[in-house]
């Protein structure tokens, strides 16, 4: 039988290099030759009682380049220079193996190798590092650009080629992410900003030949672990989920939520994209490695949702860099197994939608989805909706007065026969409209409300208290995040404003729930078992991350009782 190993091919034409063996060291460290733009990872034998292999690309200040994780069900990961912006000609492979035999001496020190150099006959030598970059990336513009992530650090030709449908700034100007240049101050940080300060710090890359991303912070609480990460072979594992924005969150029981997703820090794809949290003491656990199956690709803009009667968790869409997604991933949270839907029927590309679960339906509405070069990636007014035991989208017959195209909003079903859609942006207007879909006629209508109503705001959260009432946070306006909170009753169609000092901090793209969490135990009598009884179990409101359009990308998990809030029951 093969002996496992973890092998690396540097380029295209470079020969698969042994990493890690299995009686070797269980951490390496290799410098990527100057001239490879391509590296594939990947393992080979039977894993045995192996856990996973961390791998990070590191630049020259030994910060994180791109994270990702070879595990028994994803046994391959592969890198390109033209998708990894901040990829320099001082570039260094970090590989960490977790669980099997492990020697403890193997954990002190990495061990250092060095890449065989590999010169193919008859072969065109490398282009330049900023001409190799800047070809790709204009061949790849057609397939369509991510709304909120997109980096700068591109031409002034392919600007001008491009339009963005990205988060608006209350004027005609549109909004886009960009990374941070080398000396760049900590106000010019920001997640989201104007298109005039997009286009003068893309010319400040282009003169500088270099782009880097925008480094996020973390609470005082993090800062342990974000310092750790400045020293890439002596990370250690984490207790908790690292900061990030645009998860999802979802209770799958009274004691159980799953994290899914994120992006966090220099704008790179969370690294530990999957967690389990016990309500219990509110711990967190790595879940990555607990399910088997194909785990879903790092993205963000998806939608997770929990379907209580069939008890699987639903992912769908999103987007990665410039690439989009229509996948419908499950997780079956009773065999902990992933499975990947071969849908049939119209299948939308979506990111930033809403996804809401009815009858064992997904019904899916709005979102942004991707255009082909000149046209600007366009905000959609559709409903969809995914039958999972056919496996087949369809779109039903929807009257009435639907919303505009929209991206970014909030949806929230109440007394399983209505949805209500609130906010959202469609590039340059922000919204703080309503609409309700009554699920047994299919038909839209706008709500008239009354109260004092949040301002036009997208990327913000929601989450059902009642039957009655559901509640609105944070949020993005165009120009800052925002850390007010709404709630809304559907009986009387009346916003509330609610001070919630415990929510005090900006943010959007935040995950925000609320289930049943356990209270304290009482005993029904001596020699029994202990029991919950109606005292001991409390609806809360779970709060994660987020970000505060200032480069920094939240860990904290905040609770609030509902019980607590003003008017909410």
């Amino acid at each position: 039988m093969e002996d496992f190993g973890v092998y690396a091919v540097f380029g295209v034409h470079g020969p698969p290099q042994r990493l890690v063996s299995a009686e070797g060291s269980c951490r390496v460290s290799v410098a990527v030759p100057p001239s490879v733009r391509q590296v594939v990872l990947f393992s080979s034998g039977p894993w045995g009682e192996r856990i996973c292999v961390n791998a990070e690309l590191n630049d020259a200040d030994c910060f994180p380049i791109t994270i990702g994780k070879l595990t028994p069900y994803n046994k391959c990961l592969s890198w390109e220079q033209w998708e990894e912006e901040s990829w320099t000609d001082s570039v260094t492979l970090s590989v960490t193996l977790e669980g099997g035999n492990l020697v403890k001496e193997d954990w002190s020190r990495p061990e250092h190798l060095s890449v065989k150099e590999y010169t193919p006959k008859d072969t065109v030598a490398p282009l330049a590092a900023r001409e190799l970059n800047g070809k790709r990336k204009r061949e790849r513009a057609p397939e369509g650009e991510d709304d909120g992530n997109k980096t700068a650090g591109r031409g002034e030709e392919e600007e001008e080629e491009e339009e963005e449908n990205v988060c608006p700034n209350g004027t005609a100007e549109k909004t886009t992410p960009v990374r941070k240049v080398r000396g760049q101050t900590k106000g010019s940080q920001k997640l989201f900003t104007t298109a005039a300060d997009a286009k003068k710090t893309k010319r400040t890359v282009n003169g500088a030949g270099e782009a880097q991303g925008i480094v996020g912070k973390t609470p005082p609480q993090s800062a342990a672990r974000t310092k750790s990460r400045q020293t890439p072979t002596q990370t250690a594992p984490l207790v908790s989920p690292s900061g990030r924005w645009g998860p999802t969150l979802c209770p799958i029981d009274a004691q159980t939520a799953i994290l899914i997703g994120g992006q966090g820090s220099r704008m790179q794809f969370c690294k530990d994209p999957m967690w389990k949290l016990c309500t219990e003491d509110m711990s967190w656990f790595a879940a990555e490695t607990l399910a088997e199956g194909p785990t879903p690709e790092a993205r963000i803009g998806h939608t997770a949702v929990y379907d209580p009667d069939s008890r699987r968790i639903f992912v769908f869409g999103g987007s990665k860099n410039k690439k989009w997604f229509n996948d419908v991933h499950i997780l079956d949270t009773q065999s902990w197994k992933w499975t990947m839907v071969e849908a049939q029927g119209k299948v939308p590309s979506l990111a930033y939608h809403s996804c809401s679960m009815f009858r064992g339906e997904l019904f899916v509405l709005g979102g942004v989805f991707p255009r082909p070069n000149p046209e600007p990636d366009g905000c959609s007014d559709s409903l969809y909706i995914f039958d999972p035991n056919l496996s087949i989208w369809y779109q039903p017959i929807v009257t009435g007065d639907t919303p505009s195209p929209r991206s970014g909003h909030s949806a929230c079903v109440m007394q399983e026969r209505k949805i209500y859609v609130f906010g959202g942006w469609d590039t340059p207007v922000c919204y703080n409209d309503m609409y309700m879909l009554d699920l047994g006629l299919m038909e839209f209508s706008a709500v008239k409300t009354t109260g004092n109503a949040p301002s036009p705001r997208s990327w913000h959260g929601s989450a059902v208290l009642s039957d009655t009432k559901f509640l609105i946070h944070g949020g993005y306006n165009g120009s800052n995040a925002l850390s007010d909170t709404f709630i809304f009753d559907t009986d009387t169609n009346r916003w509330t404003e609610v001070t919630l000092p415990q929510l005090s901090v900006p943010r959007a793209g935040h995950a925000i729930i609320t289930m049943d969490t356990a209270n304290h135990r009482r005993f029904s009598g001596e020699g029994e078992d202990a029991a919950m009884d109606a005292s001991s179990v409390r609806r809360t409101l779970l709060v994660f991350g987020g970000g505060d359009n200032e480069g920094n990308f939240y860990s904290d998990l905040t609770t609030v009782a509902v019980d607590d809030l003003p008017g909410a029951i």
